[in-house]
Protein backbone atom coordinates (compact mmCIF):
# COMPACT_ATOMS: atom_id res chain seq x y z
CA UNK A 1 0.00 0.00 0.00
CA UNK A 2 2.82 2.36 0.95
CA UNK A 3 4.63 1.58 -2.29
CA UNK A 4 1.51 2.44 -4.24
CA UNK A 5 1.13 5.76 -2.43
CA UNK A 6 4.79 6.65 -3.01
CA UNK A 7 4.48 5.70 -6.66
CA UNK A 8 1.40 7.88 -7.02
CA UNK A 9 3.11 10.81 -5.30
CA UNK A 10 6.12 10.40 -7.58
CA UNK A 11 3.89 10.55 -10.65
CA UNK A 12 2.09 13.63 -9.36
CA UNK A 13 5.34 15.42 -8.48
CA UNK A 14 6.84 14.51 -11.86
CA UNK A 15 3.76 15.72 -13.69
CA UNK A 16 3.76 19.02 -11.82
CA UNK A 17 7.48 19.49 -12.46
CA UNK A 18 7.10 18.65 -16.14
CA UNK A 19 4.24 21.11 -16.44
CA UNK A 20 6.38 23.82 -14.86
CA UNK A 21 9.26 23.08 -17.21
CA UNK A 22 7.33 22.73 -20.42
CA UNK A 23 4.48 25.21 -19.83
CA UNK A 24 4.49 27.96 -22.41
CA UNK A 25 5.30 31.39 -21.06
CA UNK A 26 2.49 33.92 -20.95
CA UNK A 27 2.27 35.82 -24.27
CA UNK A 28 3.08 39.49 -24.65
CA UNK A 29 0.03 41.45 -25.78
CA UNK A 30 0.71 44.29 -28.24
CA UNK A 31 -1.94 46.60 -29.69
CA UNK A 32 -2.18 48.01 -33.21
CA UNK A 33 -4.45 50.79 -34.47
CA UNK A 34 -4.45 51.17 -38.24
CA UNK A 35 -6.73 52.65 -40.92
CA UNK A 36 -7.17 49.26 -42.57
CA UNK A 37 -10.28 50.40 -44.43
CA UNK A 38 -11.59 53.80 -45.47
CA UNK A 39 -9.95 56.65 -47.38
CA UNK A 40 -6.57 56.09 -45.72
CA UNK A 41 -6.48 52.32 -46.30
CA UNK A 42 -3.43 52.70 -48.56
CA UNK A 43 -1.64 53.55 -45.33
CA UNK A 44 -3.30 51.18 -42.91
CA UNK A 45 -3.49 48.01 -44.97
CA UNK A 46 0.27 47.63 -45.48
CA UNK A 47 0.77 48.55 -41.83
CA UNK A 48 -1.61 45.80 -40.73
CA UNK A 49 0.02 43.30 -43.09
CA UNK A 50 3.51 44.18 -41.94
CA UNK A 51 2.73 44.07 -38.23
CA UNK A 52 1.21 40.61 -38.56
CA UNK A 53 4.09 39.39 -40.73
CA UNK A 54 6.68 40.55 -38.17
CA UNK A 55 4.75 38.98 -35.29
CA UNK A 56 4.51 35.69 -37.21
CA UNK A 57 8.25 35.76 -37.91
CA UNK A 58 9.07 36.38 -34.26
CA UNK A 59 6.71 33.65 -33.05
CA UNK A 60 8.04 31.16 -35.60
CA UNK A 61 11.49 31.70 -34.10
CA UNK A 62 10.34 30.95 -30.57
CA UNK A 63 8.95 34.30 -29.55
CA UNK A 64 10.72 36.75 -27.26
CA UNK A 65 12.54 34.97 -24.46
CA UNK A 66 9.95 32.21 -24.84
CA UNK A 67 6.96 34.59 -24.91
CA UNK A 68 4.85 34.63 -28.05
CA UNK A 69 3.51 37.96 -29.31
CA UNK A 70 -0.26 38.27 -29.53
CA UNK A 71 -1.38 41.18 -31.70
CA UNK A 72 -4.69 42.92 -31.15
CA UNK A 73 -5.40 44.89 -34.33
CA UNK A 74 -8.14 47.52 -34.49
CA UNK A 75 -9.38 49.29 -37.63
CA UNK A 76 -9.92 53.04 -37.17
CA UNK A 77 -11.17 53.58 -40.74
CA UNK A 78 -9.12 56.77 -40.42
CA UNK A 79 -11.60 58.33 -37.98
CA UNK A 80 -10.69 60.05 -34.71
CA UNK A 81 -13.56 58.69 -32.64
CA UNK A 82 -12.88 55.13 -33.75
CA UNK A 83 -9.20 55.60 -32.92
CA UNK A 84 -9.99 56.81 -29.41
CA UNK A 85 -12.41 53.95 -28.78
CA UNK A 86 -9.92 51.42 -30.15
CA UNK A 87 -7.16 52.76 -27.94
CA UNK A 88 -9.32 52.46 -24.83
CA UNK A 89 -10.39 48.94 -25.80
CA UNK A 90 -6.80 47.79 -26.23
CA UNK A 91 -5.89 49.09 -22.78
CA UNK A 92 -8.96 48.05 -20.81
CA UNK A 93 -9.88 44.76 -22.49
CA UNK A 94 -6.59 43.39 -23.79
CA UNK A 95 -4.17 44.98 -21.31
CA UNK A 96 -1.58 45.64 -24.01
CA UNK A 97 1.91 46.75 -23.06
CA UNK A 98 2.36 49.08 -26.06
CA UNK A 99 0.35 50.35 -29.03
CA UNK A 100 1.59 50.82 -32.61
CA UNK A 101 -0.31 53.35 -34.72
CA UNK A 102 -2.54 55.11 -35.60
CA UNK A 103 -1.89 55.55 -39.32
CA UNK A 104 -2.86 59.21 -39.66
CA UNK A 105 -1.67 62.40 -37.98
CA UNK A 106 -5.17 63.46 -36.95
CA UNK A 107 -6.02 60.13 -35.33
CA UNK A 108 -2.61 60.02 -33.65
CA UNK A 109 -3.13 63.45 -32.13
CA UNK A 110 -6.57 62.34 -30.94
CA UNK A 111 -5.14 59.48 -28.87
CA UNK A 112 -2.03 61.25 -27.53
CA UNK A 113 -3.83 62.52 -24.38
CA UNK A 114 -5.02 58.99 -23.58
CA UNK A 115 -1.55 57.55 -23.98
CA UNK A 116 -0.23 60.15 -21.57
CA UNK A 117 -3.03 59.62 -19.07
CA UNK A 118 -2.92 55.81 -19.14
CA UNK A 119 0.89 55.72 -19.41
CA UNK A 120 1.07 53.21 -22.25
CA UNK A 121 3.78 53.65 -24.91
CA UNK A 122 2.37 54.82 -28.25
CA UNK A 123 4.40 54.38 -31.44
CA UNK A 124 2.55 56.47 -34.02
CA UNK A 125 2.90 55.63 -37.71
CA UNK A 126 2.10 59.21 -38.75
CA UNK A 127 4.26 62.20 -39.64
CA UNK A 128 3.14 65.46 -38.01
CA UNK A 129 5.96 66.85 -35.87
CA UNK A 130 3.47 67.94 -33.21
CA UNK A 131 2.68 64.28 -32.42
CA UNK A 132 5.88 64.14 -30.37
CA UNK A 133 6.23 67.83 -29.59
CA UNK A 134 6.62 69.39 -27.10
CA UNK A 135 8.58 66.45 -25.62
CA UNK A 136 7.77 67.28 -22.01
CA UNK A 137 4.08 66.76 -22.83
CA UNK A 138 4.65 63.63 -24.94
CA UNK A 139 6.64 61.40 -22.59
CA UNK A 140 4.75 58.24 -23.66
CA UNK A 141 4.53 59.04 -27.37
CA UNK A 142 7.04 58.07 -30.07
CA UNK A 143 6.81 58.36 -33.83
CA UNK A 144 7.92 56.13 -36.70
CA UNK A 145 7.15 58.54 -39.53
CA UNK A 146 9.75 61.09 -40.56
CA UNK A 147 8.82 64.63 -39.50
CA UNK A 148 6.70 66.67 -41.88
CA UNK A 149 8.97 69.61 -41.10
CA UNK A 150 11.97 67.66 -42.46
CA UNK A 151 9.98 66.73 -45.59
CA UNK A 152 9.34 70.44 -46.15
CA UNK A 153 13.06 71.16 -45.71
CA UNK A 154 13.96 68.56 -48.36
CA UNK A 155 11.45 70.08 -50.80
CA UNK A 156 12.66 73.63 -50.14
CA UNK A 157 16.29 72.51 -50.46
CA UNK A 158 15.51 71.14 -53.92
CA UNK A 159 13.60 74.27 -54.91
CA UNK A 160 16.46 76.50 -53.78
CA UNK A 161 18.96 74.58 -55.93
CA UNK A 162 16.57 74.90 -58.89
CA UNK A 163 15.96 78.63 -58.29
CA UNK A 164 12.26 78.30 -57.49
CA UNK A 165 11.20 81.13 -55.20
CA UNK A 166 7.43 81.45 -55.72
CA UNK A 167 5.14 78.51 -54.98
CA UNK A 168 1.47 77.71 -54.80
CA UNK A 169 0.47 75.25 -52.11
CA UNK A 170 -2.64 73.06 -52.11
CA UNK A 171 -3.26 71.00 -48.98
CA UNK A 172 -5.84 68.59 -47.67
CA UNK A 173 -7.82 69.56 -44.59
CA UNK A 174 -6.94 66.35 -42.76
CA UNK A 175 -4.65 66.46 -39.73
CA UNK A 176 -1.73 65.53 -41.99
CA UNK A 177 -2.58 68.19 -44.55
CA UNK A 178 -3.15 70.92 -41.97
CA UNK A 179 0.12 70.13 -40.19
CA UNK A 180 1.99 70.12 -43.50
CA UNK A 181 0.47 73.47 -44.49
CA UNK A 182 1.61 74.88 -41.16
CA UNK A 183 5.19 73.71 -41.76
CA UNK A 184 5.23 74.93 -45.38
CA UNK A 185 4.27 78.41 -44.23
CA UNK A 186 6.51 78.47 -41.16
CA UNK A 187 9.69 77.41 -42.99
CA UNK A 188 9.25 79.28 -46.29
CA UNK A 189 10.75 82.61 -45.21
CA UNK A 190 13.97 81.00 -44.04
CA UNK A 191 14.47 79.61 -47.55
CA UNK A 192 13.54 82.84 -49.31
CA UNK A 193 10.44 81.19 -50.75
CA UNK A 194 7.21 83.14 -51.19
CA UNK A 195 3.86 81.33 -51.00
CA UNK A 196 1.85 83.20 -53.61
CA UNK A 197 -1.23 80.96 -53.44
CA UNK A 198 -2.62 78.96 -50.52
CA UNK A 199 -5.43 76.56 -51.44
CA UNK A 200 -7.08 73.68 -49.56
CA UNK A 201 -9.46 70.79 -50.27
CA UNK A 202 -11.54 68.38 -48.21
CA UNK A 203 -10.66 64.66 -47.92
CA UNK A 204 -13.58 63.72 -50.16
CA UNK A 205 -12.82 66.25 -52.91
CA UNK A 206 -12.86 64.85 -56.44
CA UNK A 207 -11.90 67.94 -58.45
CA UNK A 208 -9.33 70.64 -57.64
CA UNK A 209 -9.69 72.61 -60.88
CA UNK A 210 -10.69 75.87 -59.18
CA UNK A 211 -7.81 75.76 -56.73
CA UNK A 212 -5.29 74.96 -59.45
CA UNK A 213 -6.52 77.77 -61.69
CA UNK A 214 -5.98 80.12 -58.75
CA UNK A 215 -2.42 78.82 -58.36
CA UNK A 216 -1.77 79.18 -62.10
CA UNK A 217 -2.93 82.79 -62.00
CA UNK A 218 -0.77 83.60 -58.98
CA UNK A 219 2.56 83.53 -60.79
CA UNK A 220 3.74 80.43 -58.96
CA UNK A 221 6.79 78.66 -60.35
CA UNK A 222 5.82 75.30 -58.80
CA UNK A 223 2.96 73.53 -57.03
CA UNK A 224 3.19 71.70 -53.71
CA UNK A 225 0.38 69.25 -52.92
CA UNK A 226 0.24 67.98 -49.32
CA UNK A 227 -2.14 65.14 -48.60
CA UNK A 228 -2.56 61.44 -47.84
CA UNK A 229 -5.96 60.81 -49.40
CA UNK A 230 -6.63 59.64 -53.00
CA UNK A 231 -6.89 63.29 -54.05
CA UNK A 232 -3.11 63.12 -54.38
CA UNK A 233 -3.78 61.33 -57.64
CA UNK A 234 -6.47 63.81 -58.71
CA UNK A 235 -4.26 66.91 -58.44
CA UNK A 236 -1.80 65.77 -61.14
CA UNK A 237 -4.72 64.68 -63.34
CA UNK A 238 -6.34 68.11 -63.00
CA UNK A 239 -3.03 69.81 -63.74
CA UNK A 240 -2.67 67.79 -66.92
CA UNK A 241 -6.23 68.61 -67.97
CA UNK A 242 -5.58 72.31 -67.38
CA UNK A 243 -2.21 72.09 -69.17
CA UNK A 244 -0.43 73.46 -66.13
CA UNK A 245 3.19 72.56 -66.79
CA UNK A 246 4.64 73.70 -63.48
CA UNK A 247 6.75 71.25 -61.44
CA UNK A 248 4.55 69.29 -59.03
CA UNK A 249 5.96 68.49 -55.62
CA UNK A 250 4.10 66.01 -53.44
CA UNK A 251 4.53 65.33 -49.72
CA UNK A 252 6.07 62.14 -48.36
CA UNK A 253 2.49 60.92 -48.08
CA UNK A 254 2.76 60.14 -51.80
CA UNK A 255 5.18 57.27 -51.08
CA UNK A 256 2.89 54.45 -52.12
CA UNK A 257 3.14 53.43 -55.78
CA UNK A 258 -0.64 53.00 -55.87
CA UNK A 259 -1.03 56.79 -55.85
CA UNK A 260 1.16 57.06 -58.95
CA UNK A 261 -0.68 54.19 -60.61
CA UNK A 262 -4.02 55.89 -59.95
CA UNK A 263 -2.77 59.12 -61.54
CA UNK A 264 -1.33 57.32 -64.57
CA UNK A 265 0.65 59.44 -67.04
CA UNK A 266 -0.23 62.60 -65.12
CA UNK A 267 2.02 61.47 -62.25
CA UNK A 268 5.12 61.40 -64.47
CA UNK A 269 7.74 63.82 -63.18
CA UNK A 270 6.13 64.35 -59.77
CA UNK A 271 8.79 65.08 -57.15
CA UNK A 272 8.60 64.06 -53.49
CA UNK A 273 10.71 63.19 -50.43
CA UNK A 274 10.50 59.59 -49.22
CA UNK A 275 12.27 57.00 -47.12
CA UNK A 276 14.80 54.78 -48.86
CA UNK A 277 12.47 51.76 -48.95
CA UNK A 278 10.87 53.28 -52.05
CA UNK A 279 14.16 52.97 -53.94
CA UNK A 280 15.78 50.17 -51.95
CA UNK A 281 17.64 48.60 -54.86
CA UNK A 282 19.50 51.82 -55.60
CA UNK A 283 20.72 52.26 -52.02
CA UNK A 284 24.51 51.72 -51.90
CA UNK A 285 25.58 48.28 -50.68
CA UNK A 286 27.56 49.75 -47.77
CA UNK A 287 24.69 51.91 -46.48
CA UNK A 288 23.61 50.88 -42.92
CA UNK A 289 19.98 50.47 -44.05
CA UNK A 290 20.66 48.37 -47.16
CA UNK A 291 20.26 44.90 -45.63
CA UNK A 292 17.15 45.68 -43.58
CA UNK A 293 15.51 47.40 -46.56
CA UNK A 294 16.12 44.55 -48.96
CA UNK A 295 15.11 41.87 -46.43
CA UNK A 296 11.83 43.65 -45.65
CA UNK A 297 11.09 44.28 -49.32
CA UNK A 298 11.66 40.61 -50.21
CA UNK A 299 9.62 39.30 -47.27
CA UNK A 300 6.65 41.64 -47.79
CA UNK A 301 6.40 41.30 -51.54
CA UNK A 302 6.68 37.51 -51.47
CA UNK A 303 4.13 37.21 -48.65
CA UNK A 304 1.49 39.61 -49.98
CA UNK A 305 2.29 39.76 -53.70
CA UNK A 306 2.23 43.55 -53.49
CA UNK A 307 4.69 46.44 -53.46
CA UNK A 308 6.22 47.64 -50.22
CA UNK A 309 5.41 51.17 -49.11
CA UNK A 310 6.73 53.74 -46.68
CA UNK A 311 3.71 53.11 -44.48
CA UNK A 312 4.24 49.40 -44.02
CA UNK A 313 7.81 50.33 -43.11
CA UNK A 314 6.50 52.40 -40.19
CA UNK A 315 4.77 49.33 -38.77
CA UNK A 316 7.94 47.28 -39.30
CA UNK A 317 9.95 49.80 -37.28
CA UNK A 318 7.34 50.00 -34.54
CA UNK A 319 7.09 46.24 -34.19
CA UNK A 320 10.85 45.74 -34.00
CA UNK A 321 11.37 48.59 -31.55
CA UNK A 322 8.73 47.10 -29.25
CA UNK A 323 10.16 43.60 -29.70
CA UNK A 324 13.66 44.83 -28.83
CA UNK A 325 12.35 46.52 -25.70
CA UNK A 326 10.37 43.42 -24.67
CA UNK A 327 13.50 41.32 -25.04
CA UNK A 328 15.46 43.61 -22.73
CA UNK A 329 12.94 44.65 -20.07
CA UNK A 330 9.79 42.51 -20.39
CA UNK A 331 6.24 43.79 -20.78
CA UNK A 332 6.14 46.52 -18.13
CA UNK A 333 4.90 49.62 -20.03
CA UNK A 334 7.04 52.01 -17.97
CA UNK A 335 10.20 50.01 -18.60
CA UNK A 336 9.35 49.76 -22.31
CA UNK A 337 8.95 53.55 -22.46
CA UNK A 338 12.32 54.08 -20.81
CA UNK A 339 13.99 51.57 -23.13
CA UNK A 340 12.49 53.16 -26.25
CA UNK A 341 13.73 56.57 -25.17
CA UNK A 342 17.34 55.42 -25.28
CA UNK A 343 17.06 53.22 -28.38
CA UNK A 344 19.18 53.43 -31.49
CA UNK A 345 17.70 51.38 -34.32
CA UNK A 346 18.47 50.91 -38.00
CA UNK A 347 15.03 50.58 -39.54
CA UNK A 348 13.01 51.15 -42.68
CA UNK A 349 12.29 54.81 -42.00
CA UNK A 350 15.91 55.65 -41.24
CA UNK A 351 18.44 55.36 -38.46
CA UNK A 352 16.52 56.18 -35.30
CA UNK A 353 18.28 57.84 -32.38
CA UNK A 354 15.75 58.58 -29.65
CA UNK A 355 16.41 60.74 -26.60
CA UNK A 356 14.37 62.41 -23.84
CA UNK A 357 14.04 65.48 -26.07
CA UNK A 358 13.50 63.66 -29.39
CA UNK A 359 10.87 60.92 -29.70
CA UNK A 360 11.07 60.89 -33.50
CA UNK A 361 14.78 60.17 -33.71
CA UNK A 362 15.08 61.08 -37.41
CA UNK A 363 16.08 64.18 -39.38
CA UNK A 364 15.95 65.17 -43.04
CA UNK A 365 18.79 62.79 -43.89
CA UNK A 366 16.24 59.96 -43.59
CA UNK A 367 14.73 61.20 -46.88
CA UNK A 368 15.74 60.87 -50.51
CA UNK A 369 14.16 62.99 -53.23
CA UNK A 370 12.29 60.73 -55.64
CA UNK A 371 10.35 61.20 -58.86
CA UNK A 372 7.95 59.17 -60.99
CA UNK A 373 9.55 57.83 -64.15
CA UNK A 374 7.80 55.36 -66.47
CA UNK A 375 5.28 54.67 -63.73
CA UNK A 376 7.94 53.81 -61.14
CA UNK A 377 9.60 55.60 -58.23
CA UNK A 378 13.26 56.40 -58.86
CA UNK A 379 15.83 58.59 -57.12
CA UNK A 380 15.83 62.09 -58.57
CA UNK A 381 19.02 62.96 -60.43
CA UNK A 382 19.04 66.70 -59.81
Amino acid sequence: MKKSIFALLFIVVFAVSATAVYAEAEPYHVGCIFAVTGKASWLGEPERNTAQMVADQINANGGINGHKIVLHIEDTQGENTRAVNAFKKLIKKHNVCAIIGPSRSGTSLAVVPIAEKEQVPLLSCAAAAKITSPPEERRWVFKMGQNDSDAVRKIYDHMTVNKISKVGIITGTTGFGAAGREQLKALSEGYGIEIVADETYSPGATDMTAQLISIRNSGAQAVINWSIVPAQSIVPKNMKQLRIELPLYQSHGFANIKYAEAAGEAAEGSIFPAGRIMAAKSVPADHPQKTVLMDYKAAYESTFNDHVSTFGGHAYDGMHLVANALKKVGNDPAKIRDELEQSRFVGIGGIFEFSPTDHCGLDKTAFEMLTVKDGKFVVLDD
